[in-house]
């Protein structure tokens, strides 16, 4: 079977960290794009078609938590996986309220990250596959076949 890559941004400011994960992400076949801030990951997503975001809670300026609204409110399928040290879990519980498909703790362990990838991607793919058969609804309504 062949593997289609999963667009992934992923968004921190530890560049040490992001470069060694898009590395970890491109073995496994994944096309990633990287963010070091909040408005660096907005800009992207305006750009390019991702898939999911996996977004750092802390960082300076605008934090993960705001990046999320934001990403949810301009760009609601996009999937986001928040990044979390061990102290802001709590953050992460409310950044699931605010939609996102879920958290890792860090350091991100390559499988764990893996499934949770791979979960984020089949949901957008659901949602993509729900709104498509909405629009063609609509479409044959109008066209007067329903």
């Amino acid at each position: 079977m062949i593997k289609i890559p999963t667009k992934v941004l992923i968004v921190d400011d530890e560049k040490d960290f992001v470069e060694m994960f898009s590395l970890r992400l491109q073995e496994t076949g994944e096309r990633v794009f990287t963010a070091y801030n909040g408005k660096e990951c907005l800009d992207i997503l305006e750009g390019e078609d991702i898939d999911v975001v996996v977004l750092d809670i802390k960082m300076p300026g605008m934090d993960g938590i705001e990046v999320l609204r934001e990403i949810k409110k301009r760009h609601p399928i996009v999937e986001v996986i928040l990044l979390t040290g061990h102290g802001a879990i709590e953050t992460a519980v409310t950044g699931m309220k605010l939609g996102a498909f879920d958290y890792l703790l860090k350091p991100a362990d390559a499988r764990e990250m893996a499934k949770k990838l791979e979960g984020a991607r089949k949901r957008k793919d659901e949602q993509e596959d729900r709104i498509r058969k909405a629009e063609a609804r609509t479409l044959l309504r109008r066209g007067g076949n329903i």
